[in-house]
């Protein structure tokens, strides 16, 4: 039977096998891939009320914090402050009870330009040196709907402290299959005029309105 084939015949067959066979494993690999990612995925409870009562630490790891700005009217301009910590006591069926503290580290401000970034620490506009943080306290939660929420608390910023509204929106809990923690996400946001904080600089050049948006995962202790 050999002799039917010419050396380059049968190495070329070889070949062939040896592509067939790594093409069989390749699909068998995403075939497995897919299956494996498929059963991570939690199935998540998203009616507020289903979810798990008691204390929640952020996940750092998973949340970040963003604030937009208009900028002439042409952009927002977006920046990240990447250092914070939240605290979140949270009774579904009775909202009234849950409470949630922010703390921010100013001097974390991340902009896409590193010497304004420095600008921005400095005195004339955040002046992390005396105020090195700002916080969210919260002083009462309303359930709005299944999914929504609405918080009403206080927002210390460069010293002084005013009422702001956060709104947030729960994404689902569930137990983190790779963590085996349950996990609680949150996307929430809040504006507020840096005017009434006492910071005016270049008003209305740079908006007025701040808006905060925060993406989170909570995991409960």
């Amino acid at each position: 039977m050999s002799d039917l084939f010419s050396p380059f015949q049968r190495l070329g067959l070889k070949l062939l096998n040896h592509q067939f066979c790594r093409t069989l494993l390749i699909v068998s690999m995403l075939f497995l891939t897919s299956s494996c990612a498929s059963w991570l995925q939690p199935t998540l409870q998203q009616d507020i009320v289903e979810i798990q009562a008691g204390e929640y630490k952020l996940d750092k790891d998973h949340a970040v914090l963003l604030f937009k700005i208009n900028h002439m009217g042409f952009s927002s301009y977006v920046g990240r402050l990447n250092a914070f910590d939240v605290s979140l006591n949270f009774d579904p069926n009775n909202i009234e009870n849950s409470s949630i503290e922010a703390v921010i580290d100013m001097r974390s401000i991340d902009v896409n330009n590193p010497d304004f970034a420095v600008t921005l620490r400095g005195k004339a506009w955040l002046d992390t040196e005396n105020f090195p943080q700002a916080v969210f306290r919260s002083v009462s939660v309303e359930k709005i709907d299944n999914e929504q929420l609405r918080v009403q608390g206080e927002l210390t910023f460069l010293g002084v402290t005013k009422a702001v509204t956060m709104n947030a929106k729960l994404n689902g809990a569930a137990n983190n299959p790779l963590t085996r923690i349950y996990t609680l996400g949150f996307a929430a946001n809040l504006r507020f005029n840096r005017a009434d904080f006492g910071l005016k600089k270049f008003i209305p050049i740079v908006g007025d309105e701040v808006e905060i948006e925060i993406h989170s995962e909570f995991q409960r202790q």
